[in-house]
């Protein structure tokens, strides 16, 4: 079995690499314990300036939550917030970290994007919060962090309707800082990653907790009421009926 998370180091930067591409990089609690983990040791580095994340092949960054497993969650996973102490652990980091984002990235894995520092895309991205579709919420910091990027009248767009969005227009709302041709990406991000490296690590360091402080209002009470509204959507019938259908469409699209 092939690692969930992989690790190259390239001097001050660390690449980690999603590595589920045959489930389009889907977050299971395996992997999401194993990116907290690396996380946590990485933290302790002392040589670290800058972390860049990005999905194992080239059909999604992170195309969502692993549905087969999301379904049989309920209102006490919810609270515990598996998912969203992952991305709040990600937007705490002490280093910058960077997303690079080609093919899919929905549902968790756009929070997870939403949580990096900063986010490049590729040509062929595409972005989008389809729970509602699926009976539940994007609660794992989604209804905090989406529209204080995007504003909120775009923000209930994306949400209420679930759709798709490109690269292009991910860039003209501010979901993402910049888009480049898809074999172009990982340079472009890797240029980046170092420019981060070479500012001063206590100036670099201190720049995202202010600008981290000044954009958190109240996120207790926001993360509380995210997760006390999918604690209740968690024990629904309709998440476990659109969550079956969705399965069932799935099994038979590979028996086809």
């Amino acid at each position: 079995m092939s690692e969930p998370v992989l690790t190259q180091r390239r001097g001050p930067v660390v690449v980690l690499t999603i590595n589920r591409p045959e489930k389009r990089n889907a977050l299971n609690l395996d992997l999401v314990r194993a990116l907290s983990d690396t996380l946590g040791e990485l933290a302790r580095d002392e040589e670290l300036r800058c972390v860049v994340l990005h999905g194992a092949g080239d059909k999604a960054f992170v195309a969502g939550a692993d549905i087969a497993e999301l379904k049989d969650r309920g209102a006490a996973e919810s609270l515990a917030g598996i998912n969203a102490n992952l991305f709040q652990q990600v937007e705490d980091f002490p280093q910058p970290v960077i997303a690079a984002l080609r093919g899919w990235t929905l549902g968790g894995g756009l929070e997870l994007a939403m949580a990096c520092d900063v986010r490049i895309a590729g040509q062929s991205a595409r972005f989008g919060q389809p729970e509602l579709n699926l009976g539940i919420l994007p609660a794992a910091g989604g209804m905090h962090r989406l529209p204080a990027l995007v504003g909120m009248g775009v923000a209930k767009d994306l949400v209420l309707t679930g759709r798709i969005v490109d690269a292009d227009e991910a860039l003209r709302v501010g979901l993402v800082s910049r888009v480049v041709a898809d074999d172009e990406l990982m340079t472009e991000v890797l240029a980046a990653a170092d420019a981060v490296s070479g500012m001063a690590p206590m100036a670099s360091l201190l720049a995202k907790r202010v600008m981290n402080a000044l954009f958190r209002v109240r996120p207790d009470t926001s993360f509380a009421l995210e997760s006390a509204a999918q604690a209740v959507l968690f024990e629904s019938r309709d998440k476990h009926e659109r969550m079956q259908a969705f399965l069932d469409k799935q099994a038979a699209k590979k028996k086809s």
